[in-house]
């Protein structure tokens, strides 16, 4: 089978940043050095970047999973640019194509199940799928995600050239700061989100659900900006959080959280606890079930079935009692609340009119005072 045609402007890119921060990078680094304010423009400009991918690019756009203000939106359409990942409608359109098709050979367009290499960088090397934005009707109504589109070229070249120039300018050591901020934190950058499409569906665990390749791992979280909760990603993934335990390691779920706190950001949308429950105990039966039948078949096989299932129907059934009690009492905390509210609003008002009465009455008898 003839494969599709070569993708030469990314194939320069990958090769020749891949090169750069592989030779010329420590080269420098070995005949001139670097400083900490070079380090620190390049470690600066990664996190802005990679943030922009998940909390932006991902979870923003692509997935609908909380509503930003414009300042924001802005903020990350630019930091899109500096992460040189396509448009976000070029990125949003793929990704909603991998979620509904995971792990489809001809569909998924970065499918695990055709290699390693494919789902990490291989897919972006030929044009293995033409453009199809019939998926993203709503980004293109988005007048910021628009004049990113338009000025995409611009705005990488602005991002990824001008910034490092101007920061070198500024610092005394422009091509030292090109190679920190410019080459290296672009290399680095670009490999850290493949890890998501690659990575991830290999390594790690499914505690949620096994019918599709995508696994939790947590040092894939810590290098990834908390997107290495993929399996719980893939199973719920209009959850503006990646790591649902506090203990997670998810620092796009907690800039999205603080921005919520700043009033920049709204509306950000959770799975049910309940649901999420029910899928690990799901998880636990069916792996359960699987060694059981792995087993030397013996006349208990059944017996354990049998009572495996029982047992996880009573606790499904406990499991749906307990939500249920507790989605009422804290309909019930909500309500007293609102009457607790309504009960201090009242109180304020009747001091308000009792004290604007004891000043008329005050007025009052003073008034009729002089005709006594």
């Amino acid at each position: 089978m003839r494969k599709p045609p070569l993708l030469w402007t990314n194939a320069i890119l990958f090769a020749s940043t891949g090169l750069a921060a592989a030779i010329l990078v420590p080269w420098y680094g070995l005949t001139q050095g670097y400083d900490g304010w070079q380090w620190l423009a390049m470690l600066l400009l990664f996190s802005y970047s990679c943030l922009s991918i998940t909390a932006g690019y991902h979870r923003l756009w692509a997935h609908k999973a909380y509503e930003a203000h414009p300042a924001i939106q802005w903020l990350f359409a630019l930091g899109g640019a500096l992460s040189l990942q396509n448009s976000a409608f070029r990125w949003c359109a793929d990704h909603r194509r991998h979620h509904r098709h995971v792990d489809d050979l001809d569909k998924d367009p970065y499918s695990a199940k055709r290699g390693l290499w494919f789902s990490h960088m291989g897919w972006m090397l030929r044009d293995y799928h033409p453009e199809d934005d019939s998926n993203i009707p709503d980004l293109k109504r988005s007048a910021i995600l628009q004049f990113q589109h338009r000025h995409y070229l611009a705005l990488t070249l602005a991002m990824n050239i001008g910034l490092p120039v101007l920061l070198g300018l500024w610092h005394g050591d422009l091509w030292g700061m090109l190679l920190m901020a410019g080459v290296l934190r672009l290399f680095l950058g670009h490999h850290v989100t493949f890890f998501i499409n690659s990575l991830a569906h290999y390594w790690g665990r499914q505690p949620y659900t096994s019918k599709n390749t995508a696994r939790d791992n947590d040092i894939l979280a810590v290098l990834t900006f908390g997107e290495g909760y993929h399996n719980f990603h893939h199973l719920f993934e209009y959850d503006y959080r990646n790591g649902i335990r506090w203990w997670h390691y998810d620092p796009t779920k907690w800039l999205i959280r603080f921005l919520g706190w700043l009033g920049l950001a709204k509306k950000l949308r959770t799975c049910p606890q309940e649901r999420i429950e029910q899928a690990r105990l799901e998880r636990r039966l069916e792996v359960a079930r699987q060694k059981i039948l792995h087993r030397q078949q013996t006349a208990d096989t059944e017996q354990w079935l049998a009572l495996l299932h029982s047992e996880y129907e009573r606790l499904l059934a406990q499991l749906k009692d307990y939500y249920q009690v507790r989605k009422s009492l804290l309909e019930l905390k909500q309500k007293a609340a609102r009457c607790k509210y309504e009960e201090l609003r009242l109180k304020l008002s009747c001091d308000e009119l009792k004290a604007a009465f004891t000043i008329q009455k005050r007025n009052w008898l003073k008034l009729t005072s002089q005709f006594a």
